[in-house]
């Protein structure tokens, strides 16, 4: 049934054959990441909401850099706003080594002048040699690696993936490539040849292992939504429970009144937000949902180790979602996002494991935790309310 949802919703195949490779901190991904850089054969293709220009930054523009200089194709694609600080000088010395770096808004002039001022590319992906994909919530950064003195421990979920999926993350990174590419006139990408190269010795004798996997796209170019629907059909599906982390909880009346039927129809429904804010507006409208929610039956927790970054929706023995999707009305109406909706027994069960053990680091939010808050905070938490579209 979702696997329908998502195909008539955005033509999202369901692919097989897929390795994967959970990670949920960011040392270890980073790790992997520089070195399948390093390994790459063909061409590596990047796509994030933030490149900064830190620690961490330089370190994986230095492998891409050294990618370009032995004839590897690199282009990376990122975006203004979330990029703050990093400048096209940035990248200068990796384009004079024969790779490319373009902005989603091309220009400091375009800030002010189109209406996609509202727009970001809040997407994830890394793209190696056309069969080595990353997708899911980590930026590059070196507070996503637990170095920001404000925010501490950072927990984030990305995956690792090796398969058929990579082809339409592949895909989905040309789309965004050439799109951006009217503005900026780069060079553009076609759709053939080695860009769709799949390792076929990848896909013989395909086990437990193997992750059927959906790569769904949603964005303010259309209104499908496809994201939301997907995962609103989760909610709407579960028989036991659902889990969720996200550090965003600003859920439209959809999303919200299917958590509140699942909850009131006895499934266990848990939810996992930061302790702290990273944009306060945003983090007191968390909180007067989170009220909400657990006045009517949904259990909700704070994290309590760091700043909980982590976009994953887990439920029942296989069906999952990892990507770079909030539970916003931003990431659903606003961003460009892309998630990976899975359907695997051992994936989901990493999942779930990992909600749990986090569960051993939070607090669950109750009545009295609420009740103790002050007049003006919850004043404010009532006024973000109200600015909840535009969050």
């Amino acid at each position: 049934m979702m696997a329908n949802l998502l195909l008539n919703t955005d033509n999202a195949l369901l692919t097989f054959g897929n390795q994967v490779h959970l990670f949920t901190d960011g040392h270890a991904k980073f790790d992997q990441l520089i070195k399948d850089i390093d390994q790459a054969k063909r061409h590596i293709h990047v796509e994030y909401y933030t490149f900064a220009a830190d620690q961490l930054g330089h370190r994986v523009l230095a492998a891409l850099e050294r990618a370009a200089e032995r004839g590897v194709e690199v282009r990376v694609l990122y975006d203004l706003s979330g990029s703050r600080g990093t400048t096209y000088r940035f990248f200068s010395h990796l384009e004079e080594l024969g790779g490319q770096a373009q902005a989603l808004i091309s220009s400091a002039k375009a800030r002010f002048n189109t209406p996609r001022l509202n727009y970001h590319l809040h997407r994830k992906l890394v793209i190696i040699d056309g069969d080595l994909g990353y997708i899911g919530g980590f930026n590059i950064g070196d507070q996503y690696l637990g170095e920001s003195p404000k925010f501490g421990y950072w927990r984030d979920s990305h995956l690792r993936v090796e398969g058929t999926a990579v082809l339409m993350m592949q895909a989905r990174f040309i789309m965004d490539w050439n799109t951006t590419c009217r503005r900026t006139k780069k060079e553009r990408m076609d759709l053939a040849g080695d860009y769709v190269n799949v390792r076929t010795t990848r896909l013989k004798n395909p086990d437990r292992s193997m992750v059927p996997m959906q790569i769904v796209s949603s964005g303010p170019d259309n209104d499908n939504r496809a994201i939301r629907r997907g995962y609103q059909g989760i909610i709407s599906s579960a028989r036991h429970y659902v889990y969720i982390q996200t550090p965003y909880l600003i859920p439209d009346d959809a999303i919200l009144e299917s958590l509140v039927v699942a909850a009131k129809s006895g499934i266990d429904v848990r939810i996992m937000i930061p302790p702290m804010p990273d944009h306060p507006f945003v983090y007191r409208a968390t909180e007067y949902f989170a009220h909400y929610l657990v006045s009517n039956g949904v259990k909700v927790y704070k994290y309590d180790k760091g700043f909980l970054h982590g976009k994953t929706m887990v439920s029942g023995s296989h069906l999952a979602s990892v990507g770079s999707a909030n539970l916003d009305y931003r990431s659903f109406r606003l961003n460009f996002e892309v998630n990976a909706f899975t359907y695997n027994e051992q994936l989901a069960g990493e999942l779930k494991a990992a909600f749990e053990n986090d569960l051993k680091d939070c607090t669950q939010l109750n009545e009295e935790y609420f009740d103790q808050q002050s007049a003006w905070r919850k004043f404010k938490q009532d006024f973000c309310r109200l600015l909840a579209p535009i969050l």
